[in-house]
């Protein structure tokens, strides 16, 4: 049995490369309905010619279509670096999901499918990806490469992280975040999907860690993985449950109610705070809720392209 097959019969993504497909061309396709009409382009590698440059690159047979002047993009100019990091830890992989898809996804599965789109715009554009997956260890790094035997490999990564739920995964981010910073030397556009909750919340360190990613003049977007509905608003019927934290194994038994306001008024904190500190830092802060689509998350790479090359 081959490892697609496997993860399969886990309860996993059918086919993770297609699901990143769709939602790529879903994306494209909706953004001639929007601001970034005219990005589109770029997908062919060409950008718009600016009064000023050379007319050398210019693409005479794309100006007889579209009346247009674009310029050409060749590889030395277009070759960018991306890096992207996942946070796996056991609160990643709430809530409990099987036979993942575009409309059931939980955390840890939005965040592979996020990033399988990611690596499908980055193969298109013949640009570079390498991928870190930590948890209670570094579970895995592969360095920046655009090959297609690359692209497989960091998409059965992704496959099988989804699936590959471990109990009590606590983690000190802050420790893989400064390993990761030192395995990346050339400068790269790196995106960190976390949900940001913590055993050990010691945010001097924490920031001090997404700090030294920054090294080496990379840019650094840190998507703020949730599930806004349930660990922000707290949506719960008022029944009697048990709360279990997935990381230590602790719970508490209580009605919803009786905590809801306070939970959302101290969780609705420690965000602003976080996006707060990403704002100093100059560290690009992004909400990503499961309950939305990805159209945030591709359009904050198209942005973030254009202001690092």
């Amino acid at each position: 049995m081959n490892l697609q097959a496997e993860l399969n019969k886990a309860g996993g993504f059918k086919n993770l490369e297609l699901l990143a497909k769709q939602v790529v061309e879903g994306f494209i396709s909706g953004m001639h309905k929007s601001p970034f009409h005219g990005f589109s382009a770029e997908f062919a590698e060409h950008k718009i010619y600016n009064q000023g440059e050379s007319t050398r690159h210019i693409d005479w047979k794309l100006y007889a279509k579209t009346d247009k002047l674009y310029t050409k993009r060749y590889d030395d100019e277009t070759n960018l670096r991306c890096h992207l990091i996942v946070d796996n830890s056991s609160s990643m992989h709430y809530p409990e999901a099987k036979d993942f898809s575009i409309s059931n996804l939980n955390k840890i599965g939005f965040s592979a499918l996020a990033s399988a789109s990611l690596m499908q715009i980055l193969k298109k554009q013949r640009d570079a990806v390498g991928l870190s997956i930590y948890s209670d260890a570094y579970d895995y790094y592969s360095p920046e490469k655009g090959s297609e035997r690359h692209h497989q490999m960091l998409l059965a990564q992704l496959s099988k992280m989804v699936v590959s739920k471990g109990l009590n995964k606590q983690t000190e981010t802050y420790t893989y975040l400064h390993q990761i910073a030192e395995k990346i030397h050339r400068r790269s556009l790196i995106f960190f999907f976390t949900d940001m909750f913590q055993t050990s919340t010691d945010e001097v360190k924490l920031f001090e860690a997404l700090r030294h990613l920054k090294h080496n003049k990379h840019e650094v977007v840190l998507f703020h993985v949730i599930d806004k509905e349930k660990e922000l608003k707290f949506n719960f019927d008022n029944t009697p449950k048990r709360f279990v934290d997935v990381e230590t194994n602790e719970f508490i038994n209580l009605y919803p109610y009786t905590v809801k306001e306070g939970y959302e008024s101290a969780v609705d904190d420690y965000f602003k705070s976080i996006k707060l500190k990403c704002g100093q830092y100059q560290i690009k802060y992004v909400e990503a809720d499961i309950n939305n689509s990805f159209d945030k998350i591709l359009t904050t790479y198209m942005v973030e392209r254009q202001k690092f090359i």
